[in-house]
């Protein structure tokens, strides 16, 4: 007997190849719009390395950052009923609703020193408006609501009752979240925190409110566009482009090789 046809298959398999035509061509057409000598001489630029450096260091910086407030608050999210709860969450994932620019002018009133924790951070001689720090804030505020919720969702996996077996075999709390609950649920920590690595590296509006100076690769590529056009955009976009994929599809790797040593037991 034959398969049905049905409609709503076809369906997907139209849209999901306009999705991946959409998102794919335009990144690989910025190819088109530059030579392979112009890439070679942009990778001996010091200024667009430094730039991509800065990126990638304060993303993972960000991204550390991030697990260690993030994951306390997922557990307890995903582990408990509280009539706030709701709105916790709601307001956890505000930054992610908020445009990028009045991010930056959000955290600008509070780290400017005519605020006071900007005289605060003065006083003990932290400079946070045009350094790393400022960055890493800007990236940080945006991007911290992904970790979050994908370690909330990985916690909610966990049985309840291999928690309640473990402390009852004498483990304490903090033994029981570490040799049980973090194990079973580090997949999906990790996938959050890919996502929120390439969520902090690819942010421009807030941290340009914050530190135009030092400059990050989104900050430059714009400068160069601006004041260049494209012609010395496109390489240093394509640079860029080429070291986010490279070191998200290393992460996703790795993700997915512990989930199929897990699936094999």
């Amino acid at each position: 007997m034959g398969k049905r046809f049905e409609f709503i298959y076809v369906l997907a398999a139209i849209t999901g190849f306009l999705i991946l035509l959409f998102n794919i061509y335009p990144i690989l057409n910025t190819f088109y719009w530059t030579d392979w000598e112009t890439i070679k001489m942009t990778l001996v630029d010091k200024k667009v390395m430094a730039s991509i450096w800065t990126s990638v260091k304060c993303a993972s910086i960000t991204t550390i950052i991030s697990f260690f407030l993030g994951i306390p608050l997922a557990y307890y999210l995903a582990r408990h009923e509280f009539k706030l709860k709701n709105l916790i969450e709601s307001l956890v994932d505000i930054p992610m609703v908020i445009p990028h620019t009045v991010a930056g002018i959000c955290l600008l009133t509070v780290l400017s020193p005519r605020s006071p924790f900007g005289q605060f951070l003065r006083k003990n001689n932290i400079e946070a408006l045009g350094t790393e720090v400022g960055i890493v804030v800007a990236m940080l505020f945006v991007s911290m609501p992904l970790l979050v919720d994908s370690a909330r969702d990985a916690f909610k996996w966990v049985p309840v009752r291999m928690e309640n077996v473990s402390r009852s075999l004498g483990a304490t709390q903090m033994q029981t979240f570490l040799g049980v609950t973090f194990i079973l649920s580090w997949r999906g920590i990790l996938s959050g925190m890919i996502v929120t690595w390439a969520r902090a590296i690819s942010e421009f509006g807030a941290v340009i409110i914050l530190a135009y100076h030092p400059m990050i690769a989104p900050t430059l590529i714009y400068e160069r566009f601006s004041t260049y056009g494209m012609k010395y955009a496109v390489p240093a976009n394509i640079i860029l482009v080429i070291i986010s994929i490279i070191i998200f599809i290393a992460l996703r790797l790795v993700s997915l090789g512990g989930k199929e040593k897990h699936d094999l037991r």
